[in-house]
């Protein structure tokens, strides 16, 4: 991977930002100072990077970047409609006063950072299967679906919603899947959707919005239309999508290390997964209120008192104790699970998809709104600063 695809390509650069990587004359203050020979070695290292570190880490090498080499910003703001000019631009605009060399300090320690969790990201997928970003694997009946990129906290890409809804689709159709559960890999179960999704826009914002809420809305009816028992085993932190589908699962384990937090208006977004419906009839309205709309982040035991999580277990003997339990369930006469799951949801499906509709048509509207796109804005410049 290049260090000039990391600043252009994925991030469709826009005029007056494009680093000149060739061209640039670098102050003749830095010489070939010690600091300067590491930064063209990180330089080097970055180009040689097997996999993209994702959008959030290359504003920062963007920033950075720029920082050492230019030194602190001296364009104007791009305007509101540049989505990914005006995150570069906050990022580096950011950084402040920051010296040249501080700035290729910090990108070095970046590039370090990065080389060692892509290095261990590919140990984590080195088995090859028919999934990159999630695994679904079957034994005696029990199936798990596990959200499977640790060096993100489990975030879901565009491509990880289709995953899911492809690994849903093949639970229901498996005569040999009786329970499917979800749960993720390392200390995250998911840190739901991947704000830098927002950043790889190229073209039209509002028919690119209209393209998410569709995904979006397959998504959740996948959850929706599941026809088996579904379990979350929730072993981490878990935020956003991942939390509002929990209203459509059948049981949710929790870690008492898990917490559970919908940060929508932070972000200037609104609800989904159906939670505007379930949620509300879960814990009732104002604890409902609470989350949705005050971005309130409950614990493992908050969450069970208002009847989201069903029972928490210690994180210690989390797994081993959830799955000895699920492997019993799966044990048991499929069709009967299936014909009294479907006895206790078929009359609110038809309500349930109306909800994920008008959820989704919402959502698409915000998408493209001054507030999401300032809060998006927001969350990258403070991204920028860590």
């Amino acid at each position: 991977m290049s260090l000039k695809h990391i600043l252009s390509l994925s991030f469709n650069v826009s005029k007056g930002l494009r680093p000149r990587l060739h061209q640039t004359a670098l102050p003749q203050v830095r010489m070939m100072s010690s600091v300067f020979k590491e930064f063209e070695k990180a330089k080097e290292r970055l180009n040689s990077l097997s996999e993209d570190p994702g959008n959030e880490a290359k504003l920062k090498i963007y920033a950075l970047f720029k920082q050492s080499t230019v030194g602190k910003v001296a364009t104007d703001r791009p305007g509101m409609m540049d989505f990914v000019g005006r995150a570069k631009w906050d990022a580096w605009n950011a950084l402040g006063d920051m010296t040249q060399e501080e700035a290729q300090k910090a990108y070095i320690a970046l590039i370090d950072e990065l080389a060692g969790s892509i290095t261990e990201t590919s140990d984590a997928q080195a088995e090859p299967g028919k999934y990159k970003y999630i695994e679904s694997t079957v034994t005696d009946g029990l199936r798990v679906i596990k959200f499977n990129r640790p060096a993100k906290k489990n975030a879901f890409l565009k491509e990880s919603y289709d995953e899911v809804v492809a690994a849903l689709k093949e639970a229901a159709d498996d005569p040999a899947t009786v329970v499917t559960v979800t749960t993720g890999a390392g200390d995250f179960y998911s840190s739901g959707n991947d704000l830098s999704n927002f950043t790889a826009i190229k073209g039209d914002i509002k028919e690119i919005a209209k393209e998410s809420g569709v995904l979006l809305n397959r998504f959740v009816s996948a959850f929706i239309d599941f026809p088996k028992p579904l379990v979350a085993v929730v072993n981490g932190p878990a935020i956003g999508v991942s939390v509002t589908v929990m209203g459509l699962y059948d049981a949710v384990y929790a870690s008492d290390r898990a917490t559970f937090h919908t940060p929508f208006s932070n972000l200037g977004q609104s609800p989904e997964g159906c939670s505007s419906y379930t949620f509300p009839r879960i814990m009732g309205p104002g604890k409902a209120a609470e989350m949705l709309l005050f971005n309130k982040k409950l614990t493992a035991q908050e969450a069970e008192r208002v009847g989201l999580v069903t029972e928490v277990l210690p994180a210690d003997t989390f797994q081993q104790e959830v799955m000895a339990r699920l492997q019993k369930h799966a044990q048991l006469p499929v069709k009967s699970l299936v014909y009294s799951k479907a006895l206790t949801r078929d009359l609110e499906t038809k309500i349930l998809h109306e909800v994920n509709d008008r959820e989704c048509d919402r959502l698409v509207e915000r998408w493209t709104s001054d507030d999401c796109v300032n809060a998006i804005m927001k969350f990258f410049a403070a991204k920028s600063k860590m």
